[in-house]
């Protein structure tokens, strides 16, 4: 992996993987406590993660309509 990450290829992807999809991983882990699951089980777990992330994109689209309006 360490080979993988030091090629020019795989640095473009950490790269663009930074800019894409870590940032929304530190957001619901810092705003909403997204810490460890609460539920036990693979699909509980999933139902709450689900749970997190439609939370996170309804206050993106509430925090987008009151900055338009």
């Amino acid at each position: 992996m360490k080979a993988k990450l030091k090629s020019d290829r795989g640095s473009e992807m950490m790269k663009m993987r930074k800019s894409t999809i870590e940032p929304v991983f530190g957001q619901i882990k810092d705003a909403r406590g997204a810490r460890r699951f609460s539920r036990r089980g693979l699909t509980a777990a999933q139902d709450e993660w689900q749970l997190f992330c439609a939370a996170h994109n309804l206050t993106k689209l509430w925090r987008h309509r009151l900055a338009t309006s």
